[in-house]
């Protein structure tokens, strides 16, 4: 008894506070020095864990390295997702934010970029939030509706839609909003959106799973989609995506026999995907200028067609920010 209180008491002596915070950080970073270098990520637990690789040339977007492209070219075409991108997932305030305004501002005033902002917002939300920018581009839900600039008046990039499909689609939604609490409708001009934000997000999660399956069998003969983003399911019409909106910018540049030496793309959900994919194609087509600089970028590491990612919305604040001090000290005022 003496001897183990003896063998007791010398641990404890030796192995103070300082000694466990020492130990447990060794440990952490040993446990995460290899993340960096990851390609492959374990997701799930039992009968649904399953294996998600990374592709190799999958990178972190460097500040220096995109500001350095930004001042050595000359005609440049800026793609923005908008919601949860430019702005916070979760905010109260959906409105953008004065300073991303200045930066928007600043980046239009440059006459050799054209800017984007795409959305899955209405028309009328998104003119009245971005009502002080005069040059920019906005594309409504998702790319069915595009404005060049404020003085212009808004397109439909696809043919009108009929929205009768509707009648069948909002009951369904209804059913699962009753069921879930805190999950939303909203009812856009060509768009259904079921959301489930402000529920709880694993309930809320399987809900969506159900949903899906649920309007993909009612609306399989409607002319629709049925598509799962960042909490939420979205019926809209078929053939209107954020690759429109891409593809139409550049065509918009080709046209002005200005074809872009430098292109950025920054989305955050699996809508964004159809972006990445026109703008990483184009590299090999006639739209871009040869040896353009092109950088896809998805936020947060997961699998993407964008070729880099950023952590989040604060880092892509902060380098849009850096892109724009550069258009500063160029731009005449």
């Amino acid at each position: 008894k003496q001897l183990r209180h003896e063998k007791h008491y010398k641990y404890v002596s030796t192995h103070d506070v300082g000694y466990w915070a020492r130990s447990f950080l060794q440990d952490l970073e040993r446990s995460c020095c290899e993340h960096g270098r990851r390609r492959c990520w374990g997701i799930g637990f039992g009968l649904s864990f399953r294996v998600v690789a990374l592709d190799q040339s999958f990178r972190k977007l460097s500040m220096e390295h995109i500001v350095s492209a930004y001042k050595r070219t000359k005609t440049r075409a800026i793609l923005l997702d908008y919601d949860d991108t430019l702005m916070p997932q979760g905010s109260i305030d959906k409105r953008p934010s004065s300073k991303s305004i200045d930066i928007l501002n600043t980046l239009c005033r440059d006459k050799g970029n054209l800017v984007f902002i795409v959305s899955a917002k209405s028309r009328e939300t998104l003119s009245d939030w971005f009502s002080p920018c005069e040059k920019l581009g906005i594309a409504a839900e998702h790319g069915y509706f595009l404005r060049l600039r404020k003085a212009v008046e808004w397109e439909n990039c696809v043919a009108a839609a009929d929205c009768s499909w509707k009648q069948i689609a909002e009951p369904v939604m209804e059913l699962y909003t009753e069921t879930t609490d805190g999950s939303t409708i909203e009812d856009k001009e060509t768009a259904l959106v079921w959301s489930y934000e402000d529920a709880d997000p694993d309930f809320g999660s399987c809900q969506a799973k159900e949903l899906l399956d649920h309007l993909e069998s009612v609306l399989a003969n409607e002319p629709v989609t049925v598509k799962r983003g960042q909490n939420y399911v979205e019926v809209k019409p078929q053939g209107v995506s954020k690759g429109l909106i891409a593809r139409r910018m550049l065509s918009m540049m080709q046209e002005r026999g200005t074809l872009p030496e430098f292109v950025l793309c920054i989305g955050d959900d699996r809508s964004d995907e159809d972006m990445f994919e026109v703008i990483c194609s184009s590299t090999e087509g006639p739209s871009i200028a040869p040896r353009a600089e092109v950088f896809a970028c998805t936020v947060g590491q997961k699998p993407s067609k964008a070729k880099y990612y950023l952590d989040d919305t604060a880092e892509i604040v902060r380098l849009m920010h850096g892109l724009a001090s550069v258009s500063n000290q160029t731009t005449p005022v």
